[in-house]
C-alpha cells in the first residue's frame, strides 16, 4: 500500500528525529523546560511545520478540521482570535484565498488579533498588541471589517495558565463567552464558529449555548492535539443568523458575562 504524502513526511520525520543526538544544552534548564525540549523534538508535526513554513504546529489542527468539515471557502471573511505567531492566519488565508493564489476564485480576507505582535501574513490585517476581551480592541477590529460580515470566526485562544485548575477553567470559558458574543454580533448567517476549550464541567452548558445559535455543534479533537492534552475544539456550523441571536442570547450569557 501506498502512503500519502503527509505520512511519508512524517515517516522521514522520524527518521531525522531518531538520527539527532539529544541537545546538551539543556544543562541549567528547569525540568519542565527540558521536558517541553524534548518532546519538541520529537514531534513529528513540529518537524512538518518547519518543513512547510509554518509557523508553529498548530497549522495542523486547523488544516484537519478544514479538510473534514470544510468550514472555510474561497472568498470568506475570516476572524481569526489569539492568532499569534500566526499558523492559523497563514492557513486561512490560503484557504480562502485572502492571498490571491487560487485563481479563478473570489478573494478572501482574514483579520488576525492577540495579545502578542503578529509578523505579517499575505493578506491578513494584523492587529497585534491587543486584548480580544477589550470593548476597544473589538471597536477596532469592527472598523477594519469595514461592514463586512464574518463567515467564519476562529479561536486557538487560552488564557496563561495559573496552576489553579478551577480558576485556569473559568478563564478559558469566559474566553470563549466573548468569542461567541463577538460571533453573534458580526457574523453572517451559515458562518462557522471554531474554539479552543481545556475539558470541564462547564464545557456541556457552553456546547448547549451553542446549539441556540449553531444548526450543527460538536466537540472535535484533531490528531495534531496532543494525547495527554485536555484541549480539544467546539465546532459550531451554519449560524441561524442575527435576528435569532437577538431573541435569546442574553438568556444564554447571564452568566457568563
Amino acid at each position: 500500500m501506498h502512503k500519502n504524502p503527509f505520512q511519508r513526511s512524517l515517516s522521514y520525520s522520524w527518521h531525522q528525529l531518531n538520527a539527532k543526538q539529544i541537545p546538551s544544552n539543556l544543562k541549567g534548564k528547569s525540568k519542565s523546560s527540558q521536558e517541553w525540549l524534548l518532546r519538541q523534538l520529537a514531534d513529528p508535526y513540529v518537524e512538518k511545520a518547519r518543513m512547510m513554513n509554518y509557523r508553529c504546529r498548530s497549522a495542523f489542527k486547523l488544516l484537519e478540521i478544514d479538510d473534514k468539515y470544510k468550514i472555510i471557502s474561497p472568498g470568506d471573511v475570516i476572524i481569526d482570535c489569539g492568532a499569534a505567531p500566526g499558523s492559523w492566519t497563514q492557513i486561512a488565508a490560503e484557504r480562502c484565498n485572502a492571498n490571491g493564489k487560487i485563481e479563478n476564485k473570489p478573494l478572501g480576507a482574514v483579520f488576525s488579533i492577540d495579545l502578542r505582535n503578529i509578523p505579517p501574513v499575505t493578506g491578513a490585517t494584523i492587529l497585534g498588541g491587543m486584548d480580544f476581551t477589550k470593548t476597544e480592541s473589538q471597536l477596532r477590529l469592527k472598523k477594519a471589517l469595514d461592514g463586512r460580515r464574518v463567515n467564519c470566526v476562529l479561536s486557538d485562544m487560552a488564557p496563561n495558565a495559573t496552576g489553579v485548575k478551577m480558576l485556569d477553567q473559568e478563564n478559558i470559558i469566559n474566553l470563549c463567552y466573548a468569542v461567541l458574543k463577538f460571533a453573534l454580533a458580526m457574523s453572517s448567517t451559515q458562518a462557522n464558529l471554531l474554539m479552543k476549550v481545556w475539558d470541564n464541567a462547564d464545557v456541556p452548558k457552553l456546547e448547549k449555548d451553542l446549539q441556540r445559535f449553531y444548526a450543527n455543534v460538536k466537540r472535535v479533537k484533531p490528531r495534531a492535539s496532543r494525547g495527554d492534552s485536555s484541549e480539544h475544539f467546539l465546532l459550531a456550523r451554519n449560524y441561524k443568523g442575527i435576528d435569532h441571536a437577538a431573541n435569546h442570547y442574553s438568556e444564554s450569557s447571564s452568566g457568563n458575562s
